[in-house]
């Protein structure tokens, strides 16, 4: 049997958003994201203790740019339309990089913008 180690971190950042539709641009609302991180920590350290607090406050610096903010006012979005499938995109990517710093690979993104309305992104086998 083959073990795969990884841990699995759930956060929430309050920001709003309007979708930009063809006929143009709905309501600015806001949303409570959920954010659910599957991460694998390096290979040597799948025997050492991992401080959870270190990863949460990793992830918590990088998402503080979007807390309380309007998607639609903020790089990319002012572009991108700021859809839960966006934004979940721009996160997996971005987290990527932040979690190398600290050689985390993260595996698996599950972002909601309510309780019923999920999106995943995760790495292909």
């Amino acid at each position: 049997m083959i073990k795969k180690y990884q841990y699995k971190l759930r956060t929430f950042i309050n920001a709003s958003h309007a979708i930009r539709w063809s006929d143009g641009q709905g309501a600015i609302h806001p949303h409570t994201w959920e954010l659910v991180l599957e991460i694998i920590p390096p290979v040597e350290s799948t025997s050492e203790v991992v401080k959870f607090e270190d990863i949460e406050l990793l992830v918590q610096n990088y998402l503080q740019k979007y807390a309380g903010q309007t998607l639609n006012d903020i790089a990319p979005f002012r572009t991108i339309n700021p859809t839960l499938e966006n934004f979940a995109d721009v996160l997996f990517d971005e987290l990527t990089g932040a979690l190398d710093v600290i050689h985390f690979q993260l595996v698996q993104l599950d972002l909601g913008e309510s309780a019923k309305r999920f999106y995943s992104i995760s790495l292909a086998d």
